[in-house]
Parts: C-alpha cells; structure tokens; sequence
C-alpha cells in the first residue's frame, strides 16, 4: 500500500504554473503522469474563442495526456474568488454563460469531473439567498455534467485561507451535496475532499474518510503545513490514502500543492518515477 498503490493526476492550475499554460501538459507527461486536471484557465472569461479551447485541447491531446478534472468558471482563481455560482448578478451570469461551454470542453477530452467552486458569502446580501442561487446553479451545472456522463463536485475549502466562504468542513460540502442530488434526482453530485484545506480546519481526518468515502467523487492532497509536496508538512498522506482505498475509493488523487521555489518538475521525488503513470 501507500504513494504507489494510488491513481494521481497533476493540477496544472498549481503546478508547472512558472510555463505557459500550452507547455504544461507536455511537461506534466515529461515528469512521467499521464493524468492531469485544471482549473478553469481563463479567469477573465467563461466564454473564451474557441481557437483558445482548442488550442488546449490540442496541447493536451499532443502530451498524450487524460483530463480527468475541470473547474467551472469560479472568479479570480487563485485570487480573492474562491467561485461565482452563488454570487448574485454578473459572477452569477458568468457561471451559467460558462456551464456548457466546461461541459463541452471537458466532454470532448472524455474528462468524467467538473468541481463548481460555491463562492464566497457577498456583505450586504442574505446567506439564504446566496444558497438559493447556488442550488439553482449547481442543478443546472449537474445536468449538464450528467449530459456528457461526468459527475459534478463540490468542494470544501478551509476557513483560514477562505474566511467568507461558507463551506469549510466535510459535512457543509456534504449536505450541499445531498441537496443537490435530491433536486436532480440524478445522483452524480460528489464530494471533493481535499485533505489539505480539511486538515486545515482541524478536521478528524480518518474520521471523515470513514463517514465520507462513498460519497467522495475527487480526492486532493498537499500537505500541511505550508500546502507543499507530501513530505514537507505532518500529515500522513499515505496513510490516508491507504485508508481511502480500504474505504472504498478508487478514483483520482489530484496533486494540488505548491512547488516551492524550484521547478516544478523537481517537486515530485517522493513519488517513484514508475507510480507517476495512472493504472
């Protein structure tokens, strides 16, 4: 069991961020993955030209690659925005202008995960309206995630680092989810849980994978403190994970920590070369 037992991709909205966004599936698959997910990369536009959707998906299909996760529009991310579903006016707009055109790109690259980043709480604007929109939003963003046979999730952040963003433990995330899921009817809302933000909010860690795990659709890791590569911080990544695996999970786990000052592709020597490749 451990590091090598796991099926890992690469953020390459967090990593290999110091080349152009065109480069870096193909040294995502230098490094030896062959699995990769993103943000959404235009965070000035939901609805970019699609000679610039294409010109990624054609960078990525050139690395030989998977997609196998895309965010939604969610703001300026990394930025102050940590989502726009909930965000009454124009951000709100943005999310729904940009549902198909995710959905569509993730489609055409066979990606089965799309995470709808919930926004922040907006001063001056009731929270039961905010959650209203976001159910809205979020039923219109699992129809189409369900169009193109992909799950939609929805993640927790971490209270510190995201201070106006309402949910920031396992079961917030968790209940959004199942309210989801009881306006579709169609069940493919998921849990993303990422133990860094959860352990950042001083959440019981086993304790989460053993209530959660079936309910999980993404895991993502960095560790803690710092949010670097496992090995920096305290926290038992491979035994978390381990512990996933025997819970049940056995999907992705999205590398989604911070370099440090070297090169990205120096940041993953406590990964075998030959556990890099998805099995």
């Amino acid at each position: 069991m451990g590091f090598a037992d796991q099926r890992f991709n690469v953020n390459l909205s967090i990593l290999f961020t110091e080349l152009p966004l065109l480069e870096r599936p193909a040294a995502a698959a230098a490094a030896g993955f062959t699995a990769v997910e993103l943000w959404w990369p235009w965070i000035d536009s939901p609805t970019p030209e699609q000679s610039e959707l294409d010109a990624l998906k054609k960078a990525i299909e050139d690395a030989g690659v998977q997609l196998t996760g895309l965010n939604f529009y969610a703001g300026r991310l990394p930025g102050p925005d940590r989502g726009a579903l909930s965000v009454p006016g124009e951000e709100s707009d943005r999310f729904r202008a940009n549902i198909d055109v995710a959905a569509d790109f993730a489609g055409s690259l066979g990606c089965t995960a799309l995470n709808a980043l919930y926004g922040n709480r907006v001063e001056g604007v009731d929270p039961a309206e905010q959650d209203r929109l976001a159910l809205e939003n979020l039923v219109l963003a699992a129809r189409a995630a369900d169009r193109i046979g992909a799950i939609l999730l929805i993640e927790a952040l971490n209270e510190p680092e995201s201070p106006r963003y309402p949910l920031v433990s396992a079961p917030a995330a968790v209940a959004v989810v199942d309210k989801v899921n009881e306006a579709t009817g169609l069940g493919n809302a998921k849990f993303l849980m990422d133990l860094y933000h959860l352990s950042m909010n001083g959440e019981d860690l086993p304790q989460v994978i053993d209530a959660y795990a079936a309910k999980t659709g993404h895991v993502q890791i960095a560790d803690n403190p710092g949010r670097s590569a496992p090995g920096t911080g305290s926290l038992p990544l491979a035994d978390l994970l381990d512990r996933l695996r025997k819970a049940g999970y056995d999907g992705w786990v999205g590398l989604e920590y911070k370099p440090g000052d070297s090169p990205s592709a120096e940041s993953f020597s406590w990964l075998p070369a030959e556990a890099r490749a998805a099995r």
